[in-house]
């Protein structure tokens, strides 16, 4: 007891020692009490700690290159911590030979030999230089000697001849960090666009003006020194139900803007919306896309959609891409794409076929526009300024007699009008070719729901039979399609028998069809409950909705992103006749979300010759704010253990 409130006292006051002072020459030093340690009191589950880190980037008086030097101090708490012990820094090379490069590379491992500390120093041969490709090269080092305890101490300095690029920087990691440092001076003949990414909040943050920082024969230019500051902060952990780590991962990070020279010009580098429109429209392949409706007229014959309204147009012309055109699996989005490809093949990247869906509703008087998007492992697009490389996929917006349609011809999983999972990423840029572009948002209306009614019995010998339907809609049924498609044989035994103990037989998968909005499944199911005594002890929930809480981390800084709303629901009766009698039933209980959000129903009635099971669960958000990640938890506990552990008590009658 007394070397655990050693060691947690230890660390109690190294952290705050740098989240008080922060980087100073203390911070420098290497203590016995900081190599002893292995465990971090605030997350038990860390291998490995960064105790402080700075960096400080500015432009070069003599070379005016972006200069970035970077020190951090690394603790390694055990051996899965080992994995930190690498370092690697990609360095970019242009098509014109300008580069990056990284030099000055320093590293003092510290290990604690009885009560003397031991200092291994980082050579020359542990650096390793690979070529990953034209454009990338990656410098990695290994750090000498580290062993479960060992504490790191490394430098180095980057040089890019490429302002565009302002070094940004990232507070959070996959490990848990005191405190983060970053130094910035930037002249005034560059603007950026300065994003604060990740929600969380920074300790300090100040800034002041630095007069003639930078000079040259002509002129001399003013430089915003900035310094900020995160304290305490934790590893970012993947979790279930989340969009790309990168919306989430606390950071600073830069977009040049404009570009002053020293003559007095201006080159405005971020360009308005307007601005990008006309570029998409003159100088990518994509808006070359866009005038091609001429040439996707002659694809459907003018007698198929003679006397249909526009909707039911729209639905055979949808219907007519998905059976005649496959996605080829790419995703090139602005160049390098044409509806040749898809006309000629067959198949194409996803914007082309999409595009070729849009020109062809276009050519038939459909209002329809593309619509861009980055979907959900690409990250959110920033809607601040405009970076095309934030989008990623092209669907198609249709708009009919008030009603907004979203089309995406490449996934045949989809029913009309579904946005694919992937896509429901809040937000999008729809694209007008005759007065711009507009942000759009969107998310799915309607609850998707997977609900299962069963008629169970009870017989003489205590076998418990009957039969199942399950009803399944929207995302439920997507998903449903996508796995019964791709292993039809152990599709319903894969979804229905998790506990192990049922026995299907007679499935009616009732004509299942890829396109379709619901899926209805039957089947009947035999399972043996437990017996002890002249006790029968019975699980009504045949299936479970889920296996585990997908929710465990003690803290989330990030939502929790379902993409839609959910419902699920158990109805089952099960008769036992004149055989048993109900000895004990479970408790109702009824447990709500903050805000009326979400519910949990659980009912349970008995009568003279049957039980009534009644679950539902409803999440009636799409995406909850990390203030209710306790919340959720704490449900999904209570939802997990109704399924796995309900008992249901009967004895036997004389």
């Amino acid at each position: 007891m007394k070397h655990l409130f050693y060691l947690v006292f230890s660390f109690i006051f190294i952290s705050s020692l740098y989240a008080q002072n922060g980087f100073n020459s203390e911070s420098l030093l290497v203590t016995q009490s900081e190599l002893k340690q292995n465990i971090y009191p605030k997350d038990s589950t860390a291998n490995a700690l960064v105790i402080y880190e700075t960096g400080h980037s500015n432009v070069g008086k003599d070379d005016f290159k972006l200069h970035f030097e970077l020190h951090r101090k690394l603790k390694i708490l055990n051996k899965e911590g080992f994995d930190h012990a690498t370092e690697e820094i990609w360095l970019y090379k242009n098509d014109k030979g300008r580069k990056e490069i990284v030099e000055n590379i320093s590293a003092t491992v510290y290990n604690l030999n009885g009560d003397v500390i031991e200092k291994t120093e980082l050579s020359e041969d542990d650096i390793i230089e690979e070529k990953y490709n034209d454009n990338y090269t990656i410098v990695k080092f290994t750090f000498p000697n580290v062993k479960e305890g060992s504490i790191v101490k490394y430098s180095y300095n980057f040089i890019s001849p490429f302002m565009y690029k302002y070094k940004s920087w990232n507070f959070q990691a996959d490990i848990p960090k005191l405190y983060s440092e970053y130094n910035t001076s930037i002249p005034g003949n560059w603007s950026y666009h300065v994003k604060l990414v990740g929600g969380r909040k920074l300790s300090e943050s100040k800034s002041h003006l630095e007069e003639r920082c930078l000079r040259v024969s002509n002129g001399s230019a003013n430089c915003m020194v900035s310094k900020y500051v995160m304290k305490d902060i934790p590893a970012f952990t993947n979790e279930s139900f989340m969009t790309a780590k990168t919306n989430y991962l606390a950071r600073i990070e830069y977009e040049l803007k404009t570009l002053r020279g020293f003559d007095g010009s201006i080159d405005h580098i971020t360009k308005s919306w307007s601005d990008t429109d006309q570029e998409v429209r003159r100088e990518t392949d994509f808006g070359r896309m866009i005038r091609k409706t001429s040439t996707a007229k002659n694809l459907i014959e003018e007698e198929s959609l003679a006397g249909k309204s526009d909707l039911d147009k729209t639905k055979f012309i949808y219907d007519f891409v998905r059976e005649h055109y496959n996605w080829n699996g790419k995703y090139d989005l602005f160049n390098e794409v044409s509806l040749r490809n898809p006309i000629n093949d067959k198949s194409g990247s996803a914007s082309e076929i999409n595009m070729l869906l849009y020109n062809i509703l276009v050519s038939y008087d459909i209002d329809a526009k593309p619509l861009l998007i980055s979907t959900r492992e690409h990250g959110f697009a920033t809607r601040l300024y405009p970076v095309l490389s934030d989008f990623n996929y092209t669907l198609v917006h249709v708009s009919i007699g008030g009603e907004n349609y979203i089309l995406d011809a490449n996934d045949k999983y989809l029913s009309f009008g579904q946005i694919p999972f992937q896509c429901l990423n809040q937000f999008g840029r729809r694209f007008n070719y005759k007065s711009g572009s507009s942000w759009y948002d969107f998310e799915p209306s309607q609850i998707s729901s997977m609900s299962y009614r069963g008629e169970l019995f009870l017989d003489e010998s205590a076998q418990l039979n009957g039969h199942l339907e399950l009803l399944a809609s929207d995302y439920k049924a997507y998903f449903f399609k996508k796995r019964y498609f791709s292993d039809s044989e152990n599709f319903i035994n894969n979804l229905v028998n998790s506990k192990g103990i049922v026995s299907i037989d007679n499935v009616n998968y009732n004509e299942m069809q890829k396109s379709d909005d619901n899926v209805k499944i039957n089947f009947d199911i035999s399972a043996t409950p437990e017996i002890i005594g002249d006790k029968l002890y019975l699980n009504p929930y045949i299936v479970d909705f889920f296996q585990e809480n997908p929710f465990n981390l003690q803290e989330r800084s990030y939502p929790v992103d379902f993409g839609y709303k959910q419902s699920y629901t158990y109805l089952a009766k099960i008769s036992f006749g004149e055989n048993y009698s109900v000895e004990s039933l479970p408790e109702t209980q009824n447990i709500s979300l903050p805000e009326k959000s979400g519910l949990l129903t659980v009912n349970y009635q008995a009568s003279e010759t049957d039980v009534t099971i009644y679950f539902k669960l409803t999440f009636n958000k799409a995406i909850y704010e990390p203030a209710f990640y306790q919340s959720l938890k704490e449900l999904m506990s209570v939802v997990i253990d109704k399924q796995k552990n309900t008992l249901i008590v009967f004895s036997k009658k004389e």
